[in-house]
């Protein structure tokens, strides 16, 4: 599935479409609508740079195993392990 924004309300936001992209994840991640792993990839970061982005927003890991297997899927996809 793909989603498009137009550039109106792009521009409305303020942000940049990679800030939004961010945004969008730190959300989903914080809602444990999504893993760390997938939190990442949409927005565009490595697992590290995502994870200390969270840390700077004082965003606490919530972390089990079923997310540590699909962190670990897709670190494998990503060629990080």
């Amino acid at each position: 599935m793909s989603l498009t924004i137009s550039d109106e309300i792009l521009h409305s936001t303020g942000m940049t479409s990679k800030e939004l992209l961010i945004e969008i994840a730190v959300m989903l991640f914080e809602k444990e609508k999504v893993s760390l792993g997938k939190a990442s990839k949409i927005a565009e970061m490595n697992y590290v740079e995502f994870q200390e982005l969270l840390a700077q927003r004082n965003i606490s890991l919530h972390y089990d195993v079923a997310e540590f297997q699909e962190d670990m899927k897709t670190l494998k996809e990503t060629g990080w392990l």
